[in-house]
């Protein structure tokens, strides 16, 4: 459905992506996709493709450049040799300003899982390009910022049955996030982390997965479509 691009980067250099587009073309309001930790593999275009099919723009930035981990010791390597600023800072940022061009009364939407997830807040935080955002079971260490200072709309979804946005980790997160005043709906799902992966049958909870989609489509309907 969807067809490889390059966009620009702030710094000029450029990031590959993945691009879906809906019926309404380059008319419609967008969502910049972020990846797990796996790299831009095919599950993660198909959730492009079904962003795109609800209709809006979907772009995912090729954060690992091409690399795609066989198994989770080479993701976990790959995730911890990536620029967490320098992917937010510039391929994030040069995402949404790429989307936004075209049509700079749309609204623009960033979406992550895993490590997208938090690279979601980070962006949350640091870029003011993106309209609201929805991360899905990840969260950045504290040293990169106070999730309190949020300002556009978010929605988070985060996993009951999680070894690494634990219960505490989701309880501080939202700590932070009453107390910086952020318009903010967090939901907890009886489910593993990385519930929405079709790809993966061990942690895979369709009726989670079903219940979050659902959440995320009204979300986005209200704070980037109208």
């Amino acid at each position: 459905m969807g067809e490889r691009v390059e966009f620009a980067r702030p710094d000029g250099k450029t990031c590959p992506a993945y691009l879906a587009l809906p019926s309404a073309g380059a008319k419609a309001p967008a969502v910049v996709v972020i990846q797990e930790w796996w790299g831009l593999n095919e599950q993660i275009q198909k959730v492009a493709d079904r962003v795109a099919q609800a209709g809006y723009r979907a772009i995912v930035p090729d954060l690992y450049r091409g690399v795609l981990a066989k198994d989770a010791d080479e993701a976990q390597h790959t995730m911890h040799n990536l620029d967490f600023m320098d992917a937010t800072n510039q391929d994030i940022r040069g995402a949404l300003q790429h989307l936004k061009q075209y049509t700079p009364e749309k609204k623009v939407a960033v979406m992550g899982f895993c490590m997208g997830g938090a690279l979601t807040l980070l962006s949350a935080m640091k870029l003011t390009e993106l309209d609201s955002g929805v991360c899905f079971y990840g969260v950045p260490p504290a040293a990169a910022g106070d999730p309190g200072q949020i300002k556009v709309p978010l929605q988070c979804h985060f996993a009951k049955d999680d070894d690494w946005c634990s219960p505490q980790v989701v309880d501080e997160l939202e700590k932070k996030l009453k107390a910086g005043g952020a318009k903010y709906e967090l939901y907890r799902y009886d489910a593993k982390h990385a519930f929405m992966n079709e790809a993966r049958p061990e942690v895979y909870e369709p009726s989670s997965a079903k219940t979050a989609w659902e959440r995320t489509l009204e979300f986005l309907k209200r704070t980037i479509a109208s």
